[in-house]
């Protein structure tokens, strides 16, 4: 069993390890290639340019998140490439005559998929989310800030006295806010100030420094009066204010980024947060359940590529082989993408939004595993 484990499994890491190789090497041309019309741009007049060197480096930080991306597509390929050429060579009709049972098959590469599940929990939830994010920073430094559609992003507190939502308009190089307006209202929801920041620092103590600030405040309205607030006091210009807050630097960098490549902890955190102040959390959740369900995929595409080794192979029938794992490589990836807008529009359940591609792909790879595994 030692042998035979050392030369299954040496054989399909070489084999996956070359295949993710080669993906990443094609999408890192894609990518630097799509970088080079930024080459000469700066930030400002003064500010530093963008130069190819900054442009491989931003490329190599995106590598992660793109090897978790193709890690379960690979783990495939990789595999159906070695069962394949093993049923070619006739070696594992020699270990089936050795006793390598079909359940025995599966636990065997069950065991190895599970490696690459832990490979691609790690890599997502650390390695990606801290790369991707320096990237953008890094991006940012030399050609401006990072910000989302044309407002920024929106977020909501309910605190003891008020509520107050919050607009943060960008995240500048130096992970510090820009732009922050702040509204607060009562419990009525009449609106009671507003404060203008042009830029503000996550405190440490579960609060916002915010500099150069204005502050406006309302009078309370009477039962008569119209809807429209009249501002009784508007303060002067300030150098520095401290907000005290819970919406931490994760929370901002949420709604800002990406929510596909954070860590799991931080979209659970502010998704909390979003149910907390009456806010749809959709979007958020769906992501949240891919990222626990992604992972697990890699199982799925062991289960599916067993089949392959009970195939009768002709000479040079590999390559239709490996060709039919790209093509369901590529339908899992797509549909996993599309499965994540489908159910957001349609307000399915978010762990099904997340689950259905795999949930599909197991039922296909075990029905597979039973007609032409068991079956025969």
């Amino acid at each position: 069993m030692k042998t035979l484990r050392k030369l299954v499994y040496g054989e399909t890491l070489l084999s996956i390890a070359l295949i993710t190789g080669g993906f990443l090497t094609l999408f890192a041309f894609f990518d630097l290639a799509d970088e080079l019309q930024n080459l000469g741009r700066s930030s400002g007049a003064e500010g530093p340019t963008y130069q190819l060197r900054h442009a491989v480096l931003h490329v190599a930080l995106l590598l992660p998140s793109r090897m978790y991306e193709l890690l379960p597509i690979s783990v495939l390929i990789g595999t159906i490439f070695v069962m394949a050429r093993l049923a070619q060579s006739s070696e594992y009709t020699i270990l089936r005559t050795s006793g390598l049972d079909p359940w025995r098959a599966l636990r065997l590469l069950l065991t190895l998929g599970s490696v690459f599940v832990a490979l691609a929990f790690v890599i997502g939830d650390y390695v990606a989310p801290a790369a991707d994010k320096t990237s953008q920073l890094l991006k940012a430094r030399y050609q401006g800030r990072i910000t989302v559609g044309q407002t920024g992003a929106w977020l909501r507190e309910k605190q003891a006295q008020a509520n107050y939502v919050v607009n943060v308009k960008a995240l500048s190089p130096n992970n510090d806010m820009q732009g922050i307006e702040i509204y607060e209202f009562d419990a009525q929801g009449r609106m009671l100030a507003m404060i203008q920041a042009e830029q503000a620092q996550f405190a440490p103590e579960g609060a916002w420094l915010l500099g150069q600030v204005r502050q406006t405040r309302f009078g309370a309205q009477a039962a008569d009066a119209p809807a429209a607030s009249e501002p009784v006091a508007q303060s002067g210009l300030q150098q520095q204010l401290r907000w005290p807050t819970l919406i931490s630097s994760e929370m901002v960098a949420v709604a800002l980024l990406r929510p596909d490549r954070m860590r799991t902890i931080d979209l659970f955190t502010y998704i909390q947060h979003l149910q907390d102040n009456g806010q749809n959390a959709l979007r958020y959740e769906i992501e949240f359940w891919k990222k626990v369900f992604y992972p697990l995929s890699c199982l799925v595409m062991v289960i599916l590529a067993l089949p392959f080794a009970y195939l009768h192979m002709r000479s040079g029938g590999i390559s239709a082989y490996v060709f039919a794992g790209v093509m369901i490589g590529i339908s899992f990836f797509m549909m996993n993408n599309v499965s994540v807008y489908v159910g957001n529009l349609q307000q399915w359940q978010p762990w099904l939004a997340a689950a259905a591609p795999g949930l599909l792909y197991t039922a296909v790879s075990l029905t597979a595993f039973g007609w032409l595994v068991l079956r025969r």
